[in-house]
């Protein structure tokens, strides 16, 4: 995808940008005008910057599992995230942006690469790496960019910090990050996150006093109190500390910084004041419709859901999401102090994204791996600095556009005015962060590939409708203006065939076929044979 801002911040290039600046983003579509002998501006829109402007700082914040509860997103009541409405209060604010896919791996590759699964074929978890093992999984990603290398590339000092590459809590050195593309990384770029994490003193089995067996394994899947350390010892709250740290540093160069917080993914085990916040007989549980899934796909997990039904689990585990929920946005409130405080403070550009949504039993299915709006519904905030403001941006708006989660990479290039790799297949959204009615002229995309399915499937989301086809075949419409909630599938109204055939036809014609793991790779370790013992005392 060639770049739209084809001038660098830098005084040879001010007579021209100051000449482009007249112009105030100029938009050209499918023609091509001469404006000076010699310069050609092609069917894209221009960004005028100061003469003496330098190339932004990028403060890159990656939320793990978080969904659309969030305040600014609203879509849950009572949850406190004065953090985020913060950043909303001076961000462009993306309410129908969604994940590449609904999974932690596929995800962040997708991100970090601005390959899109259905070109790569990475549509699930893939575990046992420890390395870049998706260059081998994926043919088309053997020669990618990481994004924060590109950076390097053009002159950037990048870092990271926590969890960007997928990784767990529980899986130490099981992890696809690639410390080639950093210049530097908090701790072990292969092992980020696992020695932050304490786990409360279980005194039980996980299954003691409970109906059946408890989805996965060591209460992973529960919500408990860490009672046991200081809350400023451990977690997301040291990679803060970290950031903040990173901000204040010198550097002859602009900084990439990326942070990657883990909660809320499971398990969610947070200081007891966040669980205080949420006093569990006020929980409230989401919208949930019974019988929903008689007109949809069977995700092939609602075994979970019954567990939780079963024991009198759900307001529990409510809580202890959005107990999470609230403490990493206090993590992100501290962040933005840490912004605030430091030297970079007047000239960072602030990007902040969830891998994909999250499910707390609506239509019977916990965590991810589905295609339904509450799954791949994600929070994108992206933040200007005043030099953008000054030259035509607003500060604070809302977008209803569709974008995908890969439009990210092109996007962060065209602001910084380097090059876009030929790799991209994301769309920048320049346009909407100029103007946030701008329409694009593609939905966003995602895929996944369900286990006994020959074919990948992809949901297709525009502003108002979203249309589902699974690899089975099957199909599903949605008009999420009378029912944001999707419960009622309208692929057979008859009302809605026209716009059902303009989405269908948005579905890739040849996507990838599914990846598996390559177990011939250098960064191939496979899977711990031991089973996590549990911890009962």
């Amino acid at each position: 995808m060639k770049n739209r801002l084809d001038q660098f911040y830098s005084h040879s290039h001010c007579q021209l940008t100051n000449f482009k600046t007249q112009f105030n983003y100029l938009r050209f579509w499918h023609l091509s005008f001469s404006l000076l002998v010699g310069f050609k501006v092609f069917s894209l829109a221009l960004l005028a910057t100061p003469c003496n402007a330098q190339q932004p700082n990028i403060l890159f914040i990656a939320v793990d599992d978080l969904n659309d509860y969030i305040s600014p997103l609203s879509n849950h009541p009572g949850v406190i995230t004065p953090g985020f409405e913060r950043l909303a209060r001076r961000s462009t604010v993306f309410t129908n942006a969604h994940c590449a896919a609904p999974a932690c791996h596929p995800s962040r590759v997708a991100v970090m690469t601005g390959v899109h699964p259905s070109k790569s074929g990475i549509y699930r978890n893939l575990f046992g790496a420890h390395g870049p093992r998706w260059r081998d999984e994926s043919p088309e990603l053997k020669n990618a960019i990481v994004l924060s290398q590109h950076f390097r590339n053009n002159g950037y000092h990048a870092v990271g910090g926590g969890k960007i590459f997928h990784t767990l809590q529980w899986t130490p050195g099981d992890s696809q990050n690639d410390p080639e593309a950093w210049d530097d990384y908090r701790g072990d770029p292969l092992d980020p996150i696992s020695k932050d994490w304490p786990r409360p003193n279980f005194r039980q089995h996980q299954n003691d006093g409970f109906h059946g067996k408890r989805p996965l394994s060591n209460h992973l899947f529960g919500a408990a109190i860490i009672d046991n350390a200081q809350e400023q010892n451990y977690g997301d709250h040291l990679v803060a500390d970290w950031a903040i740290e990173q901000l204040n540093q010198n550097h002859d160069k602009p900084l990439f910084l990326a942070v990657g917080l883990f909660r809320p993914h499971i398990p969610w085990e947070v200081p007891k004041r966040w669980f205080d916040l949420y006093p569990v007989e006020t929980v409230q549980l989401p919208k949930y419709q019974r019988g929903d899934l008689k007109d949809a796909h069977d995700h092939g997990r609602k075994h979970w859901h019954k567990w939780v039904e079963d024991n009198n689990q759900w307001r529990k585990l409510m809580q202890g999401y959005l107990a999470s929920i609230s403490y990493v946005d206090h993590q992100v409130n501290r962040i933005l102090d840490g912004l605030n405080n430091s030297p970079k403070a007047d000239n960072t550009i602030i990007v902040l994204w969830s891998d994909h949504g999250f499910h707390i039993g609506e239509k019977e299915n916990w965590e991810k791996f589905a295609l339904w709006n509450q799954t791949t519904r994600v929070p994108l905030f992206v933040s200007l600095p005043n030099q953008f403001e000054e030259n035509g941006f607003p500060n604070h708006a809302r977008t209803n556009q569709p974008v995908t989660l890969t439009d990210l990479y092109p996007t962060l290039c065209e602001l910084a005015q380097i090059p876009t790799p030929e790799q991209c297949s994301g769309l920048s959204f320049l346009d909407q962060l100029r103007n946030p009615d701008a329409a694009r002229i593609q939905p966003a995309l995602t895929s996944f590939f369900f286990h006994r399915e020959n074919a990948a499937s992809h949901a297709i989301s525009g502003t108002r409708f979203r249309y589902l086809k699974y690899g089975n075949n099957f199909e599903e419409l949605y008009d999420l203006e009378n029912d944001p909630n999707e419960f009622k599938n309208e692929i057979d109204n008859p009302n809605f065939t026209r716009i059902k055939n303009k989405l269908r036809n948005s579905i890739p014609s040849h996507p990838a076929d599914n990846r598996t793991v390559p177990t011939d790779s250098e960064f191939h370790r496979g899977r711990l044979k031991t089973k996590l013992k549990e911890d009962v005392k």
